[in-house]
């Protein structure tokens, strides 16, 4: 007769796999949306601030702090919303929600993405580091005013388009006044995109008592983020006045516009799984103005 095999425990490999896409789970890694929607206003104030030619140190700077703070903003959020995330179905599977990482694990992680995002910052100049104490509150604060602040997504909106004034500054040494203009235009943008993603949820947030500007606006939804979508067209073409940009952004920025028209199509039935969809198709809004932002600066170092 066969001897039955012992019972063994998981490797300690394995576990440390198993605990790492925990981890990469809570800071959203699967799901780089968030990544996109802050690196493209990031990307086009380096290149607008730098005419075109950005110091590769800061690019590089840059785009490591918006992955670790987009990553630290993650774990945030899901610590702020640990015990409501079970009441919604697109967020109930996630690791805080579910019980597979402990509360204090989440707030070690959050403290080692901060003491990496700080060490990032250190290498800029004073006034970015500025910028950046104040962009940290507002990621701190911002999941906790939920459940008291009926428009979140405003804060939400001031904290996605801090990366502008901040690349400026680094880039420069100063925050001219269209640095300020497309941050005004970015916070519009996120504004209206998050928007979106709270239509998805409205009736969950309702019955959990979380606020968001889905629940604000109300019936009045679609007819406000169709001029959310005007106002971010006019206030990127007025940026494309001032900085001189030429052909290439307009036609980039002309993309942008017909993503947005689709977006405003798919969604007039506020079917959640459309609005959801729009939301993640802001992405490509990015990368169109980014393109054209680009491609205008490549073309004209080139005439």
């Amino acid at each position: 007769m066969a001897t039955p095999r012992p019972h063994l425990p998981p490797s300690l490999g394995g576990e440390l796999r198993r605990q790492s896409l925990l981890y990469a789970r809570l800071m959203r890694l699967d799901r780089p949306i968030g990544i996109w929607l802050l690196l493209w206003p990031t990307l086009w104030a380096l290149w607008i601030a730098s005419d075109g030619q950005p110091d590769p140190r800061i690019f590089i700077v840059f785009v490591l702090g918006v992955i670790v703070t987009r990553s630290a903003g993650c774990v945030i959020n899901d610590f702020a919303d640990r015990k409501y995330d079970p009441g919604v179905e697109r967020t109930r599977d996630r690791p805080l929600a579910t019980g597979e990482v402990a509360p204090i694990e989440a707030l070690v992680l959050f403290t080692a993405l901060g003491l990496i995002a700080i060490a990032l910052v250190l290498t800029l100049n004073p006034l970015t580091r500025a910028l950046a104490v104040a962009g940290a509150v507002l990621m701190i604060v911002y999941p906790f005013t939920k459940r008291f602040f009926v428009a979140p997504q405003l804060l939400m909106g001031v904290a996605f388009g801090w990366g502008v004034p901040m690349a400026f500054a680094a880039q420069t040494g100063e925050i001219p006044r269209l640095a300020w203009l497309m941050f005004l235009a970015v916070v519009v943008w996120a504004v209206m995109y998050d928007t979106l993603y709270a239509m998805a949820d409205r009736n969950e947030d309702l019955k959990i008592g979380v606020h968001s500007t889905a629940i604000l606006f109300g019936k009045a939804d679609l007819f406000i983020i169709s001029l959310l979508q005007v106002t971010l067209l006019l206030a990127l073409l007025l940026v494309g006045q001032v900085a001189q940009l030429g052909q290439w952004y307009l036609i980039g920025l002309g993309c942008a516009a017909l993503l947005l028209l689709y977006q405003r199509l798919i969604i007039s039935e506020r079917e959640p799984a459309r609005c959801f969809q729009a939301f993640l198709n802001n992405r490509f809004v990015g990368a169109a103005v980014g393109v054209g932002i680009f491609l205008d600066y490549s073309f004209a170092a080139a005439a």
